[in-house]
């Protein structure tokens, strides 16, 4: 079982103060920086003035800050209860300049708006989708913002402003990154606490020796400011053809960041404790909803909307050692009152362009790793190989050289321009042809009882007839759904006053194996983590375990997804050899 040694405090652990505010500047400073770089492209690109500027980055910062705010949060539905940070998301800009551009604000608004119904749909609509939206989708996009981002990195590491040589960021870059990796790399855990505030700080050093670094902005920023408010843009209710012909754009790059949210909902879970529990998929539902809330307020306010960024969560939580979602909330603090000084923003925004380039390079490459090792936990078979291969080479590839953009003029050619965007619909597009591809599943609907295992062992028994099984084979995939069923029924003896749920039993299998999925609503407890558990405890057997122990000794794999209102048990059974 994979075990996460660096984790000083888990999510629901308290750390003090000063550290927690420590931890917090370090994000801040991230979600702060591409915030304040997206919003900047998009008003520029769109051709807008300084007074739009104003508002647009106030109202992307106050919304960013109160989606890290809930996302580190759980208020019922809203939230997962981790650090994920928020920034104004690049994947927008593109649609974005165009709505602008061809419909005005107005217009760009109400097409943010409707689109956040689409993140909200997913998060409903997820147990429905879960064969779609695979650790395979998930690491192949991590895999595909990583390979992206890096260019960009590699590009600022010599960007530096007029008059001065490419030499000098250079210098300043480097600085930064070596501190950077020797820190993470010989540091102490105190030390790698602070990695990247104290490499960026070594860049800045070298860049006020080289004289790149300008406190000219910083002094010219007053301490509180409010942006206009006749800036804000408002909402065209009566959307003409440029909304309708706009439309389809924004909702599929708003499915590419729905895709990306369930990913990193995921993804975070993993890397947020010592020991990594089952993904509750719960917490993923959270974080669909809160990107839909900030997309709608995105809408309403007329600026980029905010899509997580794992790279830089994941990376603040390997180097920290803290993952305590105290940590998120106060940076959501933070970032809604650095949107009211922007005096301090200013401080943060001072740092050289080409010092933040070496932080994102590091911060890209940890992540390019995660998506790896979540494609490989899957279990990489050939098919799922292929899908992978296939959508990364597409993404990179056209992110090398998009030959769609010039084949696609106008606003699909904005659209498909990206090479992220590409590689993430083609492995969901692919992902989903494998499913429908796949032989058609037998169903059987019965009561969560014991009473109704008659008619499962029929049903199994007819199933391992098909597929050629023999005597032993069958008996042994009859227990494995009679174990099952009696595990699922452990686990709600706390809700016995409950009305009794609906079980449904899908199942599809060959000659070799049957893959059965139980489908029900239950309580707190996770299989697949009891399971684990006694993987690790084997010399200290309990009657209530029995069930749990025989599973794992017919089943060739056990996974376990829990939703709201809904559980899902999939059971790999494989057939005895011949003899």
């Amino acid at each position: 079982m994979r075990v996460n040694e660096y984790i000083r405090y888990e999510p629901d652990e308290r750390c003090s103060a000063r550290l927690t505010l420590g931890v917090a500047v370090q994000g801040t400073m991230i979600s702060l920086s591409i915030t304040v770089i997206v919003v900047t492209i998009f008003v520029l690109g769109a051709g807008e003035d300084r007074a739009y500027l104003s508002w647009a980055v106030f109202a992307a910062l106050m919304i960013t800050g109160l989606g890290t705010l809930l996302v580190a949060s759980r208020l019922g539905k809203l939230g997962a209860g981790h650090i994920l940070m928020m920034a104004s998301g690049g994947q927008f800009i593109g649609v974005c300049v165009v709505a602008m551009t061809e419909a005005g604000p107005a217009t760009l608004a109400m097409l943010l708006v409707v689109s956040s119904v689409l993140q909200f749909l997913v998060a409903t609509w997820l147990p429905k989708m879960r064969r779609i939206i695979t650790p395979v989708v998930a690491g192949t996009a991590h895999i595909l913002i990583a390979t992206t981002v890096i260019p960009v990195a590699i590009a600022r590491l010599v960007d530096t402003p007029a008059g001065t040589s490419p030499s000098q960021g250079l210098a300043a870059s480097g600085a930064a990154a070596l501190a950077f990796l020797f820190l993470v790399l010989r540091g102490t855990s105190i030390w790698r606490l602070w990695a990247i505030p104290i490499g960026i700080g070594a860049g800045s050093l070298v860049a006020v020796a080289v004289g790149l670094y300008d406190l000219g902005p910083v002094l010219d920023t007053p301490w509180f400011d409010l942006p206009e408010t006749a800036a804000w843009p408002g909402l065209d209710l009566t959307p003409g053809p440029e909304f309708w012909g706009l439309l389809p754009m924004f909702l599929i790059v708003s499915l590419v960041v729905a895709v990306k949210s369930t990913s990193d909902g995921a993804v975070i879970q993993q890397v947020s404790r010592r020991r990594p529990r089952a993904t509750d998929f719960r917490t993923v539902q959270g974080t669909l909803n809160v990107s839909g809330v900030t997309m709608l307020l995105s809408g309403m306010a007329g600026t980029v909307p905010p899509i997580m960024v794992s790279a830089s969560s994941i990376s603040l939580i390997n180097i920290t050692g803290v993952a305590s979602r105290r940590v998120g909330q106060v940076i959501g603090g933070v970032l809604i009152l650095l949107a009211l000084f922007p005096k301090g923003l200013a401080i943060l925004l001072a740092t050289p362009t080409s010092v933040m380039g070496a932080v994102l390079l590091m911060i890209m490459g940890v992540l390019l790793v995660e998506g790896m090792r979540t494609i490989v936990k899957d279990g990489l078979d050939h098919r799922k190989g292929m899908v992978a291969g296939a959508s990364l080479a597409i993404g990179i590839g056209l992110e090398a050289n998009n030959v769609l953009e010039d084949l696609l003029v106008g606003t699909w050619g904005v659209v498909f321009g990206s090479g992220l965007v590409v590689g993430v619909l083609t492995v969901v597009v692919l992902t989903t042809l494998m499913e429908l591809s796949s032989p058609r599943r037998k169903r059987l609907e019965v009561e969560l009882d014991m009473s109704d295992l008659p008619g499962i062992n029929t049903f199994l028994t007819k199933l391992a007839a098909r597929a050629g099984w023999s005597a032993a084979s069958t008996e042994r995939l009859t227990a494995a759904g009679e174990e099952t069923l009696s595990t699922m029924l452990q686990l709600r003896e706390d809700y016995a006053d409950q009305a009794t749920p609906r079980l449904i039993l899908t199942a599809q299998g060959s000659a070799r194996a049957i893959d059965l999925e139980f489908m029900a609503i239950f309580g707190e407890g996770n299989i697949e983590d009891h399971l684990a558990y006694l993987v690790e405890h084997t010399d200290t057997p309990d009657e209530r375990d029995m069930s749990f122990r025989l599973l794992r000794h017919y089943a060739s794999s056990v996974r376990h997804s829990k939703y709201y209102g809904i559980d899902i048990v999939s059971v790999q059974v494989e057939s005895l050899p011949e003899s």
